[in-house]
């Protein structure tokens, strides 16, 4: 199963061209420019870039985590949970992650790190835990399950770089704390996946991400360059 992480929401007040063909299929164009620079431009913006004590509405968040659950799937089994912390919660969450990092941490404990656990939560606007609960049944390999969660995270970064705002996906601190599942409402076979931080930028990115040439990590095979030996093709995505 090959997961394609795609855009899953319209953009705020975009126009689009729908066309019915003789089938009575609808076919939807948007923006393509409008798509590649979002894309382009979607990075992550540290918690020390927002702007303190400015709230994102609720309908924005919830249509950050709505446009997440329209991330590609395998079997439908939508594994994503995510807990939203807000307000006072904020609060709630940084104590809570920064008291199991010291109970848990052993000899890898870290002042720093401890401190940064509870600053970090208090300069955004929400947070929101990121876990892949595993289908029941086991009907797919976990990695697929993961993989899905990504895919929706990556519609949460999309549609906050759409909404001008600015986020940041930590596997820090406590994410791959066993102890920290079951406060996160996840179970043993389940998996922390990180954390998401979101706010008000304050302090603006200077550009796009770097990245090397898209042609240095991909290969474009369009003929069969060896019959006699298939294992020879390679696709390199």
């Amino acid at each position: 199963m090959v997961y394609l992480c795609s855009l899953s929401f319209l953009f705020r007040g975009q126009a689009f061209l729908s066309t019915i063909d003789n089938f009575g299929s609808m076919e939807i164009k948007y923006d393509t420019e409008q798509i590649n620079s979002l894309i382009k431009n979607r990075r992550s913006i540290y918690p020390n870039q927002f702007s303190k004590g400015k709230i994102i509405p609720d309908e924005i968040i919830w249509q950050i985590v709505e446009n997440a659950t329209r991330a590609p799937n395998h079997k439908q089994t939508e594994p994503w949970r995510f807990n939203v912390f807000s307000g006072e919660g904020l609060t709630y969450f940084a104590e809570l992650q920064a008291n199991i990092y010291k109970q848990y941490s052993g000899s890898s404990f870290n002042e720093g790190r401890y401190k940064k656990l509870l600053e970090y939560p208090l300069q955004s606007s929400h947070v929101i835990s990121i876990g892949m609960q595993r289908n029941e049944k086991n009907i797919l390999p976990e990695i697929e399950e993961i993989e899905a969660v990504a895919c929706a995270v990556q519609n949460m970064f999309l549609t906050v770089t759409a909404y001008g705002l600015g986020a940041y996906w930590t596997t820090a601190g406590i994410t791959y704390f066993k102890e920290a599942k079951p406060h996160f409402g996840l179970s043993e076979n389940d998996k922390l996946l990180g954390f998401f931080y979101m706010g008000y930028v304050e302090k603006p990115f200077d550009g796009p991400s770097k990245r090397s040439p898209v042609e240095t990590k991909v290969e474009w095979i369009n003929k069969n360059s060896n019959e006699t030996d298939p294992s020879s093709i390679l696709f390199k995505l």
